[in-house]
């Protein structure tokens, strides 16, 4: 069971340093630093800001892409949040690759 849980975190990490880069460089180096473990009282409430600036998409600057961020950033430290990033991020591997940088898989 742990090699099991072991194996879903090593995927989800991995998902989610290729979500990153794919992020203007400036906002993952901001994202990169908020990820660290002694950062996480400031992690939380700039994870609930992104939460909020993605449901506010339609706004100019907000955008839809700030969604996946805030719940990766709850996800350090909320179990459910982690739950939900992993299956978010195994979604888009397998939906829309290319939003994680990879190619189509040819079908």
């Amino acid at each position: 069971m742990a090699n099991h849980q072991d194996y879903n975190e090593a995927e989800r990490q991995r998902r989610i340093h290729l979500l990153l880069d794919r992020l203007p460089i400036k906002v993952r180096n901001a994202v990169q630093w908020l990820l660290t473990p002694e950062r996480r009282w400031i992690r939380i409430p700039i994870a609930i800001v992104f939460l909020i600036g993605g449901m506010l998409w339609f706004l100019p600057i907000l955008g839809i892409w700030m969604l996946p961020v805030g719940i990766i950033l709850l996800a350090e430290d909320v179990p459910l949040f982690r739950r939900l990033s992993a299956s978010l991020l195994a979604w888009i591997e397998r939906r829309h690759p290319s939003w994680l940088g990879l190619d189509k898989p040819a079908q």
